[in-house]
């Protein structure tokens, strides 16, 4: 474990485990969570060889909570700095949810050589808020309540979220793990409230359409067809006819928290990916 120091002096903590030799995997996580909720993924991908490397995105769990910068210029660049700091090439860049949009942002402008490979599972891409030229988005309501129920009761909503629609919990027959909901609990109460509350103009209206125009390395765009967070129809499948050498992997009836909720299934097809 340690700290990257950005150049508005925001600390980002960071976990890097394994041969500093081989291939490194940088994971990105969702709001508002933290690098703990790719403790799954990391294992899996140490016992197979790889360096393993996650980060909190700043104002997120050990990372400074930091009073601006809370967007998606910003958390690319942060990303940066950790990546020069280690200097990784040909790293592969996985992000889940937000993560997904952070790693489309940074891929995008990375340096030549820095990125080898790319994966976006129920990711927000290519844009998440209805608008003119996104009539089958969701509508900005839906983010205002977001907002509304974060700020009324930061707490209860980290119970809420997760033990509905985030895992599926809230269909008929779903098996539910109070361990994962009191995890999300545990993560999302690290961070700050500030910067939780911002996020959510950054994963709902940032358009990442150029961004995934731009990227040519492969990217394996993995998404759940009962994402109740990000609806698969807006997202996925725009997003591969985006990406110039993009491929699409369907999960039916898996939820937006699929990675926890079928990780045998998802470490197999991402290592599959990775080592193709």
């Amino acid at each position: 474990m340690g700290t990257v120091t950005t150049s508005d002096g925001t600390d980002i903590f960071y976990k890097d485990w394994g041969p500093r030799d081989a291939r490194a995997i940088v994971f990105h996580h969702g709001w508002p969570l933290s690098a703990d909720d790719w403790d799954n993924q990391m294992l899996f991908f140490l016992a197979q060889g790889y360096r393993v490397i996650a980060h909190d995105r700043r104002g997120h769990g050990r990372s400074s909570q930091s009073p601006s910068g809370h967007e998606m210029d910003t958390y690319a660049a942060d990303v940066a700095a950790l990546t020069d700091a280690l200097d990784l090439r040909e790293a592969v860049h996985i992000g889940h949810s937000t993560g997904g949009g952070e790693v489309a942002r940074y891929v995008a402008r990375a340096e030549p050589g820095r990125v080898g490979k790319a994966v976006l599972v129920g990711a927000v891409p290519p844009v998440m808020v209805k608008s003119e030229s996104n009539p089958d988005g969701l509508p900005i309501e839906v983010f205002d309540e977001l907002r509304a129920t974060l700020a009324a009761h930061r707490a209860q909503f980290c119970i809420d979220f997760p033990s509905g629609p985030f895992y599926g919990f809230n269909r008929p027959g779903a098996e539910v793990s109070q361990g994962l909901i009191d995890n999300w609990w545990r993560q999302g109460m690290m961070g700050a409230a500030n910067a939780h509350y911002e996020c959510i103009k950054a994963f709902s209206e940032t358009d990442f359409t150029e961004d995934l125009k731009k990227i040519d390395v492969p990217v394996l765009v993995a998404h759940g067809t009962d994402d109740q967070i990000v609806p698969y129809a807006n997202s996925a499948p725009l997003s591969v006819e985006l990406l110039q050498n993009g491929t699409l992997k369907t999960y039916e009836g898996f939820p937006h928290g699929m990675l926890s909720t079928h990780p045998d299934i998802l470490n197999r097809d991402i290592l599959q990916f990775v080592q193709s």
